[in-house]
């Protein structure tokens, strides 16, 4: 008997018609990453709300790129304005099936030391403001379509080191909120991420003195948040893992000589 396979094409037509009912939220949408995860998710045939303070430059990617505008819709939404997510979460015309937060502030370390201004800024973008959203959406058990919920996370909250200690703190914190998340959510059967990042080619590492051979590109790092599986941690690169257990393994005397 002949057995006859549909062509790639055929292939790509059907995953988009699978996909093409379900819905992805982007929190902080106009991060580099968080970009390009936009364009991988709408060529896979979902659709994507795309959610940030900066809503002209979303609208700008969005035109540059040619996006399909029926599969994107571009909502204003402040991490830090804690007491207006209630009302941008109940008003979205669609519950996502997949919610990613990827917004994030960073002031280097001795500049936080010295101004709570800028550390509570991060505090507020990087955790506070993700557990207040996040938490939302989490508890609505009214929306049966939930399926996923991914963070974007550092390998700077892997463990505390004096270069970048304060930065590091709000992503551990997140990553440990996520993993407390992942637990929670194991009975309704959806599915906890947290992708524990390197440095990244993007706007807020600009100007930062980082090792070129280490450094990866936001499409790359797109890729493994569209791809995410049942893992809880992802580490995106072989060289990043290295280092990730390596800081989750050497004892404290050695982790306060790393660079």
């Amino acid at each position: 008997m002949t057995v006859y396979y549909p062509s790639v094409y055929y292939l790509k037509i059907y995953l988009c018609k699978m996909n093409s009912s379900k819905t992805v939220l982007i929190l902080g949408a106009n991060s580099d990453v968080a970009k390009q995860a936009i364009k991988l998710y709408i060529n896979k045939g979902y659709s994507v709300v795309a959610a940030s303070r900066n809503l002209k430059s979303l609208e700008k990617f969005a035109d540059e790129h040619h996006l399909d505008k029926s599969k994107i819709e571009i909502k204003y939404f402040d991490a830090t304005d804690f007491s207006s997510h209630q009302d941008f979460y109940d008003g979205l015309s669609v519950k996502p099936n997949i919610v990613v937060y990827a917004a994030g502030f960073l002031v280097e370390n001795q500049e936080a030391l010295k101004n709570f201004v800028g550390t509570f800024e991060m505090m507020k973008t990087n955790y506070i403001g993700a557990v207040s959203i996040l938490n939302i959406i989490a508890m609505d058990n009214s929306n049966k379509n939930l399926e996923r919920i991914i963070g974007l996370s550092s390998l700077s909250g892997v463990r505390g080191r004096k270069s970048n200690f304060v930065y590091g703190s709000t992503k551990s914190a997140f990553t440990q909120y996520l993993a407390g998340l992942r637990q929670e959510l194991t009975s309704r059967e959806i599915i906890v991420n947290v992708l524990v990042i390197g440095y990244i080619n993007t706007k807020i590492n600009a100007g930062l003195e980082l090792s070129k051979k280490l450094i990866m590109e936001p499409d790359y790092v797109a890729k493994f948040i569209i791809n995410a599986g049942n893992s809880f941690e992802i580490v995106p690169n072989w060289k990043w893992k290295i280092i990730y257990w390596i800081l989750k393994l050497s004892p404290e005397f050695l982790v306060a000589k790393l660079p």
